[in-house]
């Protein structure tokens, strides 16, 4: 196994650029999945900014969300919207080709994807 030599995976992966592509590929796939399409909304551009906020911080680049919109307060911030284990899957396999298209490497692409597997088990919130 690969070690970890960064302090952080935002710059073991290249920073706000690996970060925007992640969030480019993810998107892209979003607005195109059946089951994530009616939780979204149609213009995705403030979603996908906020993502890159988000993302920048949980991966411990600088607190952009935090500056910006306060604590992220995840799951209180989606429990508007009815999270089911069908949707949290697809969630993640959204994710998970966002983060090969995006070209993350390993042990980077298990880290993130561990980290985003337990954010989307608690962002649940609605039976099938």
């Amino acid at each position: 196994m690969t070690p970890i030599e960064h302090r952080s995976i935002y710059k073991a992966i290249g920073g706000a650029d690996a970060i925007d592509r992640i969030v480019s590929a993810f998107y892209k796939r979003v607005a195109k999945h059946p089951d994530l399409i009616p939780i979204f909304p149609t213009d995705l551009t403030e979603t996908a900014y906020k993502q890159r906020l988000f993302l920048t911080q949980f991966f411990g680049g600088p607190p952009l969300y935090n500056e910006e919109f306060g604590h992220p307060m995840m799951r209180r911030r989606h429990l508007p919207f009815p999270i089911t284990p069908t949707r949290r899957n697809a969630w993640l396999s959204c994710m998970q080709e966002a983060l090969n298209e995006a070209d993350i490497e390993e042990p980077y692409y298990s880290a993130i994807f561990e980290k985003l597997t337990l954010t989307a088990n608690h962002m649940m919130n609605t039976p099938e």
